[in-house]
């Protein structure tokens, strides 16, 4: 299950670099993909820090989009077209919304899985309650 949950993450975090970059390379995509697989492997021991992590790695993505989108209209000029403003402003609004949101839902996560570290386990015999130690009659 763990597996599962490592390969869709990295997935996740995969889609969207490859939604900021575009027109790069499928092998730097590749070895994001991997890079984030390989991070989730070691750092995250349970599905809920899995997914924090994948969804804060996407948080950060939705924060980087729209400075890559800047830097690639920003072309030779210094100034730009009317719609290239409005599409760095929708970009800016859509990517600070959703890096807000994303940043967020990872911070609860990483929470759940802080109190889930930090429950009492299961494992632990339960107090053996309603047994009374009977003392032994001394035969004289």
């Amino acid at each position: 299950m763990r597996l599962l949950n490592i390969v869709l993450g990295t997935t996740v975090a995969a889609v969207g670099f490859w939604l900021i970059w575009g027109s790069v390379s499928p092998f730097i995509v590749l070895g994001w993909a991997f890079a984030v697989g390989l991070f989730l492997w070691v750092m995250a021991d349970s599905i809920s820090k899995i997914w924090a992590w994948s969804t804060l790695l996407l948080g950060i993505e939705s924060f980087v989009w729209p400075i890559v989108l800047m830097l690639q209209l920003k072309g030779a000029s210094d100034e730009l077209p009317e719609a290239e403003m409005g599409t760095i402003l929708s970009a800016v609004v859509m990517g600070l919304f959703s890096s807000v949101f994303w940043v967020s839902f990872s911070y609860g996560l990483f929470n759940r899985a802080r109190k889930a570290d930090s429950a009492p386990s299961k494992e632990r015999p339960a107090p053996m309650s309603g047994l009374r130690a009977t003392k032994k009659k001394r035969v004289v």
